[in-house]
């Protein structure tokens, strides 16, 4: 399981490292939903203890956003 997630992580992240457009207009703060209204898909989802990190991305930005709750994420900017 682990090995697979790494692996989803190593497709996503390159992408979003190396991203040279303008930064959307959400800031680090966005939630997962207003993350997903932007039009910003889910890529990978990674079991981190009690909760998951969840990896979306959108052309060449992304985002990783760590849920606690079904409820509640923090999302955070990669790139």
């Amino acid at each position: 399981m682990r090995k697979i997630a790494l692996a989803l992580m190593i497709g996503v992240l390159p992408a979003a490292a190396f991203a040279q457009e303008d930064a959307p207009s959400l800031t680090s703060g966005a939630s997962m939903g207003q993350l997903i209204a932007e039009g910003y898909e889910i890529k990978a989802a990674v079991p981190n203890g009690k909760s998951f990190v969840v990896f979306l991305q959108k052309d060449s930005t992304g985002y990783a956003c760590q849920m606690t709750t079904l409820s509640r994420a923090v999302c955070g900017k990669i790139n």
